[in-house]
Order: C-alpha cells, then structure tokens, then sequence
C-alpha cells in the first residue's frame, strides 16, 4: 500500500473525516504510512481524538514550533515546515493525497525531497464501503428523512383545497411553511440541512429547483431531502411526489411507473452488479412506455423531458459520491458496504414531474432497504 497524507479540516474533507471520525474545524495533517496511522494536531485538539484507536497523536512542539517560531518565521512558514519535520519523522518519502491537496504544502514537501501525487479514484475506494460510524450515521439521518417527510405528508394531506388556493390553518400551502416544518424535524432528530427540494408545479421539471412559493391544487409536489447527522457528518436521501387535491391522470400514469422503476431496479441491486444495469431496467420500463431516457436521447443534444439523469449515486459523508448507477457508464461494480440512492423520475417540462427515491445498503449477500416510509400519491 502506498503512504498517504491528507492536509485538511474535517468539516468539509469527507476524504479525512472517514479517517478522523471528529468534527475538526482547522486543517491539520493526516499520514499513513508502513501501518502506522498518524496525526498532527495541536495539544487543545488532542482530548478530543484520544478515544480514536489505531492513531498515534503528535502535537506540533515534537518537530520544533517553538524553536521555529523564534526565528521568527510567520506563522505560515512555522506550519508548513512543521509538517515538513512531521512527513520525514514518519519516514514518508513519497505518498499519494487526495485531490484538494493545498498546493502550497504540496510545494513545500516536494521543494524539500518529498514526492506526492493525487490519487482520485484511491480516495474514492477508501470511502466506498461505509464502516461502522458511518452506517450508524447514515441510519440516523434516514431516520430523519423519514421523520421529515411524514411530517410534510402530514402537513400536505391536513391542507384543504379553496378554489385555486391549498389553505392549511387558514394560511397559504406554501414551500417555505414545509421547509420549516422539515428544518425543525430535522433538528430534532439531531441532524441539519443547508438546503433540499420542496418543489410544485413546473418546478419539478427543473433538475434541482429548490422550490418556492404557494402550492397550487392538483399539482405535482417533489419532496427531495438530504439531512446531515451532526455526530457522523454523514447524509441520508430520499424523495416522494404528493400531491394536494385530484392528480391528473399523466401524474397518475408517471407516478405508476416511477414505482414499477423503483422496485424493479431495487431488486437488481447486490455484490457484483454491475452499476449501469439496474439503470438499463429503468430505461426499459420508460422507454417501453413511450417516454426518452439518457440512452435513447438525441445525439449532442440535452435531455430535457422524459427520465433525464440517471438512477442513482452514492451517499455518505457526500450526499452525492460514487458510484454513479447509470447505464451510460459501465465502468463499475457495487461492493458490499456500498450505500446508494436509487430514484427513477418522469419530467415534462411546464407541467411538472415526480420522482421516488430510497437509500438502500449493499449487503454481503444482497441489499437492505434504509429508507422507511410509505409510497402515496395523495
């Protein structure tokens, strides 16, 4: 195996946060190397990683931060040449880092002797397979979503329809009543969300409209929601279709469909798999009903309507990470430990769309379900 370092927070790096399961603010270094796992992280940080094992901390005062600070080098060079004395103390000469590795300390370890060289699709395989935190975040999150969601169901079927109007306690029906409705349940449930999908009407046609306004009777209403457990940093996915009133008998027939989709690829998934194909029996379903896909679009033309993205993606400590599930890319295999969205939709631009997603884990032997929570038009 090569040696690795990672130069980060683990905030926003996903690659170090599934080394260093710790929500640190600060970038620090990370390194592998010959077995051994290590960290270098000032003294007020450390009580917080001890109960983390297989890692050997070093605070910056073992390479010579005070006889470097007074020389009176800036508070920059004193870093970066910490890390220098770190990387050769562990007997790192060369290593492989992830993609966001900042370039000036690239620059500075290599001006000194040592070499590093990104490795996209290494730091991809290492976050592949959830390990144990990570899968106990992912379920809490899920558990979220699906607290969310029954509360925006709950909301959407509580609403009365007034003529052209969905009143709900004698108030407008509106996207932001729902998204904070969904904001509190989340943070109940110990999770948070930047942002998701409340979207009405021709909204939904619109790949990732993030929904405004006053939700009109008999519309389509996507619902797609990503919560972030706050202990794990990891996502959960998922996404329903409602509607307020009657559903038109087109929202009907996608909706049908979108479920038949939804099962169908469903059970395709286990070890092995080849990712494109259980995108390949979606297009089947849609295109048999008369409906373009990705596969059937025009050449150099985008998609616009019909099923225009692919089926799925993987979640973690990025709502969106390999692998990608789509049949225009056949260029990978699930793995047990995988945990993968898979969310079939119909779209007609002006009009509308629905879409249905669940989160399911790759087993050793098959796949689970994550998500838990009814499918219902109405």
């Amino acid at each position: 195996m090569p040696d690795v370092l990672i130069y980060a927070d683990t905030v926003r790096y996903p690659e170090l946060r599934h080394e260093v399961p710790v929500a640190i603010g600060d970038a620090f270094l990370y390194g592998e190397s010959n077995g051994s796992r290590h960290v270098l992280i000032s003294a007020m940080e450390q009580p917080r990683m001890r109960h983390l094992k297989g890692l050997t901390l070093h605070a910056p005062e073992e390479y010579g931060l005070d006889e470097l600070v007074r020389a009176g080098l800036s508070r920059e060079e004193v870093m970066l040449e910490v890390a220098l004395r770190a990387v050769q103390a562990w007997g790192i000469q060369s290593a492989t880092v992830p993609p966001a590795f900042p370039l000036e300390v690239a620059d500075h370890l290599r001006a000194n002797g040592i070499d590093v060289a990104t490795d996209r699709d290494g730091f991809k395989e290492r976050r592949r397979a959830k390990n144990e935190q990570e899968l106990a975040g992912i379920r809490r999150a899920q558990k979220a979503a699906d607290a969310g969601m029954a509360a925006a169901a709950g909301m959407i079927a509580a609403a009365r329809v007034e003529g052209d109007r969905v009143v709900l306690d004698g108030e407008p029906l509106t996207t932001e009543r729902i998204k904070r409705r969904l904001e509190d349940v989340f943070a109940d449930n110990g999770c948070t969300a930047e942002e998701f999908i409340v979207s009405h009407g021709p909204q939904c046609a619109i790949g990732h409209h993030m929904g405004e306004g006053a939700i009109l009777p008999d519309e389509s209403i996507v619902i797609d929601i990503w919560p972030k457990d706050r202990e794990s940093g990891c996502f959960a996915d998922m996404t329903r279709t409602f509607v307020a009133g009657e559903p038109s008998d087109e929202l009907r027939e996608w909706y049908r469909l979108c479920l038949e989709a939804l099962r169908a690829s469903t059970a395709k998934l286990a070890p092995g798999v080849p990712t494109n194909e259980p995108d390949a029996v979606v297009c089947d379903i849609f295109e048999a009903a008369g409906y373009p896909t990705q596969r059937t679009k025009e050449e150099g033309k985008p998609l616009e309507e019909g099923y225009f993205h692919s089926l799925g993606h993987g979640v973690g400590l990025d709502v969106h990470e390999p692998p990608l599930m789509s049949a225009r890319f056949p260029n990978d295999t699930l793995v047990p430990g995988d945990v993968v969205s898979v969310e079939p939709g119909l779209y007609k631009p002006g009009v509308g769309g629905c879409r249905l997603e669940d989160l399911v884990l790759i087993t050793e032997d098959g796949h689970e379900v994550l998500t838990d929570f009814p499918y219902e038009l109405r």
